[in-house]
């Protein structure tokens, strides 16, 4: 398993694998690796001879008052867990390497952190994913999934992966990178995987390690809700505001929870259904505690 921090090595390794006839499989990550992130690497090298691995927690999806600072961390744990799968290499550029001269693409705040540390600030380039990042997760995250898209679009052009594997509980995530993949025309297979989920049903995710005990065992309330509402739209409830209603009613019901938006969307165009028709997303976000959890189920 080779380590990289350069990006000219990765694009080395990267055309030397192509050489070799060897087709990509590509997973972007931001570490502290858990069960969810290893079941995307054993989808890439059960269908691509190569599989690489980023680690890189990117600077431009964190808001000025987000978590980027604490957010989980553990390289050494990450590496014992790929190495155990035998992936080919493990991308882990820092955020000079892959924005030079400053940092400067924070979340909702261009150039901040070049201007806090006195750089010069040059790395202005970026893609704005217009209003379909702006909904959902993106009403309360501004500016988040257009620095989703730009480190995506820079990590494509570094690997130049045949495929890259995405988790479907960052359901608004795939689509907006599967439309950067259509719009830029990008030569790369999208491929979702189901959610790993833990016993109790909540999604696997790296910032459940913020949970404590009590805010862990109040935190199934949000998978709970999800079926919930998907058996009374299966039963024929077809009327969102009802759904979202009786949805919202249960989550009240845990004293810890505070609902941020519960919403039953179209899967390709992330539109509001009035009127429930399969296809359809049930996408919901709740802080348990100072703790933001996002899941979702597709009907």
């Amino acid at each position: 398993m080779q380590i990289i921090k350069n990006i000219k090595q990765m694009q080395v390794l990267s055309r030397k694998l192509r050489t070799q006839a060897k087709t990509i499989g590509f997973v972007p990550t931001m570490g502290a690796l858990h069960e969810g992130h290893l079941s995307l690497v054993r989808r890439s090298k059960k269908e691509n001879t190569a599989t690489i691995i980023s680690i890189f927690v990117n600077p431009a999806q964190f808001g000025p008052k987000e978590d980027f600072e604490k957010y989980p961390r553990d390289l050494k744990g990450d590496f014992k867990k790929l190495s155990g799968l035998k992936v080919d290499a493990v991308f882990i550029p820092d955020s000079k390497e892959m924005y030079p001269e400053g940092t400067c693409l924070l979340a909702s705040s261009p150039c901040e952190a070049g201007q806090r540390s006195g750089t010069a600030v040059r790395f202005s380039a970026s893609i704005n994913v217009g209003h379909i990042g702006e909904i959902l997760c993106g009403a309360s995250r501004p500016g988040h999934f257009n620095g989703v898209a730009t480190v995506v679009a820079k990590l494509f052009n570094i690997v130049i992966p045949d495929r890259a594997y995405f988790g479907q509980k960052d359901f608004q995530q795939t689509v907006i990178i599967k439309k950067l993949v259509t719009d830029l025309n990008f030569d790369i297979d999208i491929v979702v995987c189901p959610t790993v989920r833990e016993a109790d049903g909540l999604a696997m995710s790296s910032r459940n390690s913020y949970l404590n005990n009590k805010q862990r065992k109040s935190s199934a309330i949000l998978y709970g809700a999800l079926k919930y509402g998907e058996g009374l739209i299966r039963k024929g409830m077809d009327n969102r505001e009802a759904v979202r209603k009786e949805m919202q009613t249960l989550i009240k019901s845990e004293p810890l929870a505070k609902i941020e938006y519960i919403e039953i969307i179209r899967p390709e165009t992330l539109e509001k259904m009035k009127k429930i028709k399969p296809p359809a997303v049930i996408c919901i976000a709740v802080k348990i505690g100072p703790t933001r959890l996002i899941d979702n189920v597709i009907i």
